[in-house]
């Protein structure tokens, strides 16, 4: 029988993968939140975990999942200011807003697509299981956010 490995070397091994997969589909802001909440579920289900699983699209899975959930509950969220402010405080943008619009602009399907392709290194069929239906649909999806984001950002300032 396969020795399991500790869930420690788990978290070492792949949680800068999951970290980039919270990453692409919630922006910096939210992706740490989602990366625990991943790993805490891992952790309650690793013991179940059959010796001979894909344990990287098994986390990239629940990172998806745990992702979703905060993108709807951030939908349901009011965020309640006393009054909108004319302009902008001191006007600087960080360095990436750029990046993190274009990504807005994507599909949910292509932004997923990118980042589990491009980002993870999962093959397109494995992208398939985790967002439905099939690898050229994938494949699809990952060029058409790929020419987007190209396009989107060529025409920066």
């Amino acid at each position: 029988m396969p020795t399991v490995k500790p869930f420690e070397r788990v978290v070492d091994e792949h949680g800068p993968t999951v970290l980039r997969v919270c990453r692409a589909l919630l922006g910096p802001t939210d992706a740490d939140d989602a990366w625990s909440e991943t790993f805490l579920a891992a952790l309650r289900a690793y013991p179940e975990l059959p010796a001979d699983a894909n344990v990287e699209a098994w986390l990239v899975t629940i990172a998806r999942r745990k992702a979703l959930d905060q993108l709807r509950a951030r939908r349901r969220r009011a965020v309640p200011v006393p009054e909108l402010p004319e302009t902008a405080v001191d006007g600087h943008q960080p360095a990436d807003e750029d990046l993190w619009r274009a990504l807005r602009a994507l599909t949910t399907r292509q932004r997923e697509a990118i980042a589990y392709h491009h980002l993870v290194g999962l093959p397109y069929a494995d992208v398939a299981a985790l967002v439905g239906g099939s690898a050229d649909a994938a494949r699809r999806a990952a060029a058409d956010g790929m020419r987007t984001l190209r396009t989107l950002l060529k025409e920066r300032p």
